[in-house]
């Protein structure tokens, strides 16, 4: 990565929407603004309602790299006992669908995992790369 942008944001759900605009604003004229915005969404709602950053106390870190033709956007959550996995689509189940929709509008995506939390990172092609 050529440059990195990172934003801490306590864990509480409406901190999603600061993530958002975090995200938004650095984007801008530098990459596929709607679809950075929909993964940092998804990664910062599943980092508040399924790991321990949604606890008392808890955060998450918004990671933004520019890479020549790549824009990652990475979520680090605080872990817990649910890893992040891709639903069935077809699960009549409300929500679950997150990683689903970072698939198929990210160029790649995966999760690392650290000593006390992990990360889930999407790549998205740069406009004009």
């Amino acid at each position: 990565m050529l440059s990195m942008w990172c934003r801490a944001f306590p864990g509480l759900a409406e901190e999603v929407a600061h993530a958002r605009h975090f995200v938004a604003s650095l984007i801008t004229d530098r990459g596929p603004v709607d679809d950075a915005v929909l993964i940092v969404s998804e990664l910062a709602t599943n980092a508040v309602r399924h790991s321990l950053s949604g606890a008392v106390g808890g955060w998450f870190l918004v990671i933004v790299g520019f890479g020549d033709d790549l824009v990652r956007i990475e979520v680090v959550d605080q872990g817990g006992e649910r890893v992040p996995d891709l639903c069935d689509v077809t699960s009549q189940e409300e929500g679950g669908r997150g990683l689903v929709l970072i698939a198929a509008c990210a160029k790649d995506w995966g999760v690392k995992h650290w000593p006390d939390g992990r990360s889930v990172w999407a790549d998205l092609v740069r406009e004009g790369a």
